[in-house]
């Protein structure tokens, strides 16, 4: 498998990228048919021939759009719905989640019933193919939008190919709306120089928060996690604080390479994450934090339940269910279903003391208090996250509270002082904000290129220095 943290795939990369340039200048069909055939074999090459998928899902949602679509045009373009368009969305849906439900679901289930039962149900020899997950969220949301009239662009079976396979998001996302990218497909225009210079800034981002932070941090976030009793109260809100920041700098450091890499091919991709630890609530969090699925979560489960146009009850059900369906997401696991509960109960108790919330003066120091309890909480929803099971969870944070000493603070430091500063670099870096990133960025473009190419080589350097012995996968990668 070719991951965007390896040598190997930069150099196919760069190969890729010099016929792709000169392929987009003279035919845009030519383009389509290039890129859809490389994200094809890029698919082949992480997950054998479970790529099929892929192509046979690809294949339901657009004959499923396509469908939708011409019924519409039979009632004079209207988005008005009979049985014969819900029927056709439902079977869709069905069809296209069930290789999803198959590989990520089947031993979930078999064991969970097992558990309740006390039955003895074999489990099944089955792999999780890499990516299914975010293809499987595209197609759905592509049938969809079409089934709401919100998409009505007519697309080819190649384009649409296109569009589900391409590669820099189709091993961990960012989940890509059908009209962010199609209608750039469809009219490709000129890669810009300020566009290649994004795309490069990108992805020196997110290469030095995958190899250089989040890889190196993790080896004693590892240690912690898996026998918390060996570690001392301090030790263990290190390594808390620790994979707080490691799943961040993972997750966001591949989709800064994702959206760098697209626009390095001239597409302009919407973020991902926008500074989601300087969120005052968790409300505000999930608003930055993994921006494409929560906002899918949000358009596909949590409206269509009846969002918050329902009762006060019904709409904080709403919020835990779609929470709890948020963390099925991430893993088949019941760990993963408890930190979404988590989730969904923090964001009830938000909505629930919000009026009392906003008569405290609005200040830098209320806001501040604000960011920091949101941040304790997602630290300690993300135990659960991390945990193999809640006795160990529990049993970290236990001992998080009951065993901490502020005396062990120098020690560790002079012990481990290359992981506090990159533990604490990207905490810090979240009093940027969104402006400030983008204003880095703009004088990262206006740069000579000889600054440029320096700044690259550091970069370089930077990952040849922090390196692991094994090229670590994104932890992204499993869902």
């Amino acid at each position: 498998m070719l991951l965007f943290s390896d040598i190997t795939f930069w150099m196919v990369f760069i190969f890729f990228l010099t016929i792709y340039a000169f392929i987009r200048r003279y035919s845009r069909m030519g383009m389509v048919l290039y890129v859809a055939a490389f994200s094809l074999l890029f698919f082949y090459l992480a997950n054998g021939w479970l790529m099929v998928l892929l192509p046979a899902v690809a294949l339901v949602a657009w004959w499923a759009g396509r469908m939708l679509a011409t019924m519409h045009q039979k009632r004079g373009g209207a988005a008005s719905h009979c049985w014969k368009d819900r029927l056709v969305l439902t079977l869709a849906i069905v069809i296209i989640l069930l290789p999803l439900l198959y590989f990520k679901y089947s031993n979930f289930f078999l064991s969970s019933i097992n558990a309740v039962f006390s039955s003895n149900f074999g489990l099944l020899d089955v792999a999780l193919p890499v990516g299914i997950s975010f293809f499987t969220f595209q197609a759905i949301s592509y049938v969809v939008d079409v089934y709401r009239g919100r998409f009505t662009m007519q697309v080819s079976l190649l384009e649409f190919l296109f569009y589900l396979s391409f590669f820099p998001l189709l091993l961990a996302g960012p989940i890509t709306r059908a009209h962010v990218l199609l209608p750039q497909v469809r009219k490709p225009g000129a890669i810009s120089e300020r566009c290649l210079y994004m795309g490069l800034w990108l992805v020196m981002i997110g290469l030095v928060k995958k190899c250089v932070i989040a890889d190196y941090i993790a080896q004693y976030n590892d240690w912690v996690f898996s026998s918390p009793a060996t570690y001392s109260g301090f030790e263990c809100v290190m390594g808390i604080l620790g994979y707080t920041v490691q799943i961040y700098c993972d997750f966001s450091g591949y989709s800064d390479i994702s959206i760098g890499i697209a626009a390095l091919m001239g597409f302009h991709l919407l973020e991902n994450f926008s500074f989601p630890y300087s969120a005052p609530s968790p409300s505000e969090f999930w608003h930055r934090w993994h921006i494409s699925l929560s906002t899918w979560f949000r358009d596909y489960v949590y409206i269509p339940l009846g969002g918050n146009r329902c009762s006060r009850v019904r709409t904080y059900l709403n919020n835990i269910i779609t929470m709890l369906v948020a963390g099925l997401w991430h893993g088949s696991t019941w760990m993963f279903v408890l930190w979404g509960g988590i989730h969904g109960l923090g964001l009830v108790v938000h909505k629930v003391f919000k009026p009392l919330l906003s008569r405290v003066p609005d200040n830098r120091w209320t806001n501040g208090l604000a960011v920091v309890l949101t941040f304790i909480f997602v630290a300690i929803a993300w135990v659960f996250f991390r945990s193999e099971s809640v006795a160990s969870a529990c049993q970290l944070l236990s001992r998080s509270v009951v065993d901490f000493d502020i005396a062990y603070l120098i020690p560790f430091v002079k012990a481990r002082p290359w992981w506090c500063v990159l533990t604490l670099v990207p905490l810090a870096a979240q009093a940027l904000g969104r402006r400030g990133f983008q204003r880095l960025q703009t004088r990262f473009i206006l740069l000579p290129w000889i600054v440029k190419l320096l700044l690259f080589l550091l970069t370089v350097q930077l990952i040849l220095q922090f390196q692991t012995s094994n090229v670590q996968p994104f932890i992204y990668y499993q869902f």
